[in-house]
């Protein structure tokens, strides 16, 4: 009779945090996310870093740019897995679905970006006004 083989605990990290839909808001969110990367052994720096870095980015300005409602903030949320992915969620109250469409002379790139850089990224409702925006993002594994 074989022994079950015992499993290491996965255990996900989660930051969350509102912004002012301002585009200080939008660099504080990036800001942020590197920081709380490194807290999480990912390095300043590092491709993983500034892959995430961007999305956050990209995201984060399309939330104050397309999804902005007066008077209302927008929310990062990141969702690390040690195993090696990180989960980058951006909301806001807009009701508006963001697409992919082929890249403009005056913009339009942002999401082509974002599906560059990620493994997979998406679009869902959220509780409450607006939409959820996600992307993830292969990390190294911290060792």
């Amino acid at each position: 009779m074989s022994v079950p083989q015992a499993q290491e605990a996965v255990t996900v990290s989660v930051f969350a945090q509102r912004f002012s839909a301002t585009r200080r808001g939008a660099r504080l969110a990036r800001r942020l996310a590197v920081h709380q990367l490194d807290t999480w052994h990912v390095p300043y720096g590092s491709e993983g870093s500034e892959t995430v870095a961007l999305v956050v980015a990209e995201l984060a300005a399309n939330a104050v740019l397309h999804g902005r409602v007066p008077g209302r903030d927008f929310e990062l949320c990141l969702r690390y897995d040690p195993a090696g992915t990180v989960r980058v969620e951006v909301s806001d109250t807009h009701p508006a679905h963001p697409m992919l469409s082929p890249a403009q002379s005056d913009g339009g790139r942002g999401l082509l970006l974002v599906a560059a850089l990620s493994t997979r990224w998406g679009v869902h409702a959220r509780k409450g006004p607006g939409k959820t925006v996600w992307a993830e993002c292969a990390v190294p594994a911290r060792r």
